[in-house]
């Protein structure tokens, strides 16, 4: 298993003093989220030679490996001109990932359209129906890149994307049933997944390549707010991402479970919301992981 850590609350460092942080919290692996100067949020890439070459460069300087890379682009937007830039985008992010010998890339299935260009179309733009459609395009399109290039994706079902449940998400991949294909399972998403955390890792583990780890409160619990909306009943999907220990997630079962099933692929810390204690945080996360790995995987 590979422990990874998404330094997202050290993205203020550059690329080099990045994975130098990194090893200084003890990780061996970087997950590396979206971040402006490499591949940032919806455009194209900002990684140009010489920045990958130092990126690479420092990885050999500090024994870190990069693990996995995330691309975000609106690959399932219904809208072809969106679609066909996102497919621009995210074979030019395919060649980085070769570049920079990362042979696991991970994403989300996608938001759809724009905000800005979902203004003035009505409720039918962004529907499941026609996101799903899109983003079926996208993928048959880029599993032969993927398979080409040796490389695979494991995708993500996110609150707020077109599928944020764990059913479709998982019947889809299993339906076009891709060796380059996986899925992700992210702890800090599960209460919107479903019901049953143990049933659900089950269910995915012949497909599950990655998982994040963070905590997160039960914003479906009947015993009281565990956070406040105003004005309320407004059309948000919050969720937190959480030292281990600070929510509502039965770590005793995710971990037993993962060790049942014989997971082995990538388990990396991915807390967002102690920036200000981010180096106490990232080591916290890592003993925690190692703790439970002790225990469970015998």
């Amino acid at each position: 298993m590979k422990i990874a850590l998404d330094p997202y609350m050290h993205r203020h460092l550059s690329l080099p003093e990045l994975v130098k942080k990194v090893a200084e919290l003890g990780y061996e692996h970087i997950e590396l989220s979206p971040r402006a100067d490499f591949l940032d949020w919806w455009v194209m890439p900002r990684a140009y030679p010489e920045r990958i070459k130092e990126f690479k460069q420092a990885l050999k300087d500090h024994g870190v490996k990069l693990t996995t890379i995330q691309p975000m682009y609106r690959w399932a937007s219904p809208f072809e001109d969106e679609r066909l830039n996102a497919m621009k985008n995210w074979k030019k992010a395919i060649e980085i990932s070769v570049e920079m010998g990362c042979e696991l890339m991970i994403s989300e299935f996608g938001r759809g359209a724009s905000p800005e260009r979902s203004v003035g179309f009505g409720p039918s733009v962004n529907t499941r129906e026609q996101c799903e459609a899109a983003w079926l395009t996208s993928i048959e399109e880029l599993l032969p890149i993927f398979e080409r290039e040796g490389v695979t994706l494991s995708v993500e079902a996110h609150p707020e994307d077109w599928t944020e449940t764990f059913h479709p998400a998982i019947d889809i991949v299993k339906m076009i049933g891709h060796d380059r294909l996986k899925m992700s399972y992210i702890a800090p998403h599960t209460f919107y997944y479903g019901d049953d955390m143990a049933a659900m890792l089950r269910e995915v583990a012949p497909i599950l390549a990655h998982v994040r780890v963070a905590d997160t409160f039960n914003h479906k619990a009947s015993s009281g707010l565990r956070y406040i909306v105003n004005p309320p009943g407004s059309n948000v999907r919050v969720h937190q991402h959480l030292d281990i220990g600070q929510g509502e997630i039965n770590w005793d079962v995710f971990f037993s479970t993962l060790a049942e099933v014989g997971f082995d692929g990538v388990m990396s810390s991915c807390v967002f919301a102690w920036e200000e204690r981010a180096d106490e945080s990232s080591i916290f996360m890592r003993n925690k992981m190692n703790e439970y790995i002790k225990q469970y995987w015998k």
